[in-house]
């Protein structure tokens, strides 16, 4: 009996639909950049619930004929390429002829387009890869599609489809990542009958200040230099940021010949230009746009289309961060030196005073395949224990979870406590000396007091004398109004202020002495980074960046009632040992590790 045979083009159609289209945002972008290749000067999204009950891109472009409207939902049926040799001239959006394809064969799609030169458009309707009607009907010129109940036919994939929250943010994003490239085009995006993005053409400084600014004040670009460079290899320009600017939530996007990318490397040759100019966790946001002949990259990886190589990665590195560079230089961004003028400090001048020849002592007994120590005791070095002073002790380990406990109630409530260096709690036990990183204890207790208070919705609040706003991007709004029933019970006092601001009138009490924009981005950061997508997800990054805010920092001088309060409320908490993001905050220096250093 034979065993192989053909699969029936349906199911190869929904079997390839698993790379191209893995959720309503992979949908959008097959769809627009069709729509872009088609020469449109307006397209208009349309999304319901998420993109699972419909997702619609309505476009001015070019159209198509009766036959190329049957013909576009065949697999590799394609306009943008002919032949092998194409995919190293590409200009297109566009070029496998997949995206159709293996969108019918997982949902309900509707189309109607017309070209300018026809008096009737054309009208199909595929459901699951099947043909259900093909009729003349009358529309307007461009192109209108209608996908509707994603996955309806894949029950396994669309149960694996996250919150309408989380969709909706990736649609956004998606979206972003096209109209920023895109700035003559003029964009809508509509989602359950509301206007989230109505983005005129107009300058990509205009595009960019539309979406993460404020397009009335231009306060975000403000922040930006332009880069502007042309090579025989490549031209690059775009926008950074001042460095005193950066903040902790960067956006940083990449675009080669109209295209979004990721590309690591590059990003770290933009991180290489802000050497020494960026603290701690600050991030430099950046739009840099390539223009490179077709044939230097390949795009053709990824059905996604955003990991491309380039033919010669290392010189393009070079170019933009020189690029970065010299913009960040031209703006007196960076540190430069008057070698016309020196300042005498940065020159010394030299000295009048006449120059005596250094004495050189040397030791003729001197034998390096030798211990000093032991052959010349002499000459062991004397107090050596004291260049070790406030050095880590290299043998202290935290305690592992198999470990017996190393710190009780009792301990906590009786033993003796004394402060070190502004940043432990020392401890004497029966087992030991115990290090309590004071900081992260204070973190750990505050983490375990908001998710209590998360939990039974009881935060306590402090109206603010002058109230805050808090201004965001669309796809953070959609993210802080997910949240926004947990961020009142913890304790703001939050109301929108207009379709991209909130207005802030009271917080936490443990944070009334602080400023809430901060504390809200970073909670907003957190919980964007870590993709938290369920309550207990997000309750768990507003806690914990709560905590962090409010906790005592390191360096404060504690007296013995407020460590012995922080170490009865430590080991009080689920796991006294290791905060949530598995960072150390009890150490043991037992008996026996002490008894050997004497």
């Amino acid at each position: 009996m034979d065993l192989i045979h053909l699969l029936p083009d349906s199911v190869a159609n929904q079997i390839a639909a698993g790379e191209v289209i893995q959720r309503p945002a992979s949908c959008l972008k097959e769809l627009v950049e069709n729509s872009l290749d088609a020469g449109a000067h307006r397209v208009q999204v349309i999304v319901r619930d998420a993109g699972r009950t419909l997702l619609q891109v309505i476009d001015d472009g070019c159209g198509m004929s009766e036959m190329d409207a049957r013909l576009a939902f065949e697999r590799h049926a394609t306009s943008k390429i002919r032949e092998a040799q194409d995919l190293f001239s590409l200009r297109t959006m566009g070029f496998r002829g997949e995206a159709l394809a293996s969108i019918c064969a997982v949902a309900q799609v509707e189309m109607t387009t017309r070209r300018a030169e026809d008096e009737t458009g054309t009208l199909i309707e595929i459901h699951g890869s099947d043909v259900v009607r093909q009729e003349v009907c009358s529309c307007p010129v461009g192109t209108n599609i209608k996908v509707s109940n994603l996955f309806f036919n894949v029950p396994v994939r669309r149960k694996f489809l996250k919150t309408d929250q989380t969709e909706l943010r990736n649609l956004l994003t998606e979206f972003y990542h096209i109209v920023l490239v895109y700035p003559k085009v003029n964009f809508t995006f509509v989602h359950n009958d509301e206007i989230l993005l109505e983005l005129p053409a107009g300058t990509e400084k205009q595009r960019i200040e539309a979406i993460f600014g404020n397009p009335k004040r231009n306060v975000y670009t403000s922040a930006f230099v332009d880069i502007n460079t042309e090579t025989e290899m490549v031209n690059i320009h775009g926008f950074v940021i001042k460095p005193e600017n950066a903040t902790k939530k960067a956006e940083q996007y990449f675009f080669v010949n109209g295209r979004y990318m990721r590309h690591p490397y590059f990003q770290k040759a933009v991180l290489t230009a802000y050497s020494g100019m960026l603290t701690g966790e600050y991030q430099p946001s950046f739009f840099i746009y390539f223009d490179i002949n077709p044939e230097a990259i390949d795009v053709n990886i990824h059905p996604t289309k955003t990991e491309i190589k380039f033919a010669d990665e290392q010189t393009i590195f070079q170019i933009l961060m020189a690029s970065v560079r010299e913009a960040l230089g031209k703006f007196s961004l960076a540190p430069t030196i008057d070698f016309e003028n020196p300042d005498p400090l940065d020159f010394p001048q030299p000295s009048s005073k006449p120059v005596s020849q250094p004495q050189v002592t040397v030791d003729p007994t001197y034998n390096p395949f030798h211990t000093r120590g032991a052959i010349y005791p002499d000459r062991a070095p004397r107090n050596w224990e004291d260049l070790y002073e406030g050095l880590p002790n290299i043998q202290t380990h935290p305690a592992q979870p198999s470990d017996p406990g190393i710190l009780s109630l009792a301990d906590a409530e009786t033993c003796p406590l004394w402060q070190y260096g502004g940043k432990y709690i020392l401890a004497p036990t029966a087992n030991g000396l115990v290090f309590i990183n004071q900081h992260r204890a204070h973190i750990a207790v505050l983490y375990a007091q908001f998710i209590e208070q998360l939990k039974h919705m009881q935060g306590a609040m402090q109206q603010l004398l002058f109230p805050e706003v808090l201004a965001l991007p669309k796809d953070e709004m959609v993210l802080v109004n997910t949240m926004l029933g947990d961020l009142r019970a913890i304790g703001f006092d939050i109301e929108q202020l207009s379709p991209d601001s909130y207005s802030i009138q009271g917080v936490p009490a443990q944070i009334a002495n602080m400023s809430a924009v901060p504390i809200l981005q970073d909670i907003i950061l957190q919980v964007r980074d870590r993709d938290a997508d369920t309550q207990a997800e997000w309750r768990e990054q507003i806690a914990m960046s709560l905590a962090n805010n409010a906790a005592i920092p390191y360096g404060k001088n504690l007296t013995e009632e407020e460590m012995r309060d922080i170490l009865t409320r430590l080991v009080q908490t689920a796991n006294y040992r290791r905060l949530p993001n598995g960072k150390t905050i009890v150490s043991l220096l037992s008996d026996e590790e002490i008894g050997k250093r004497f």
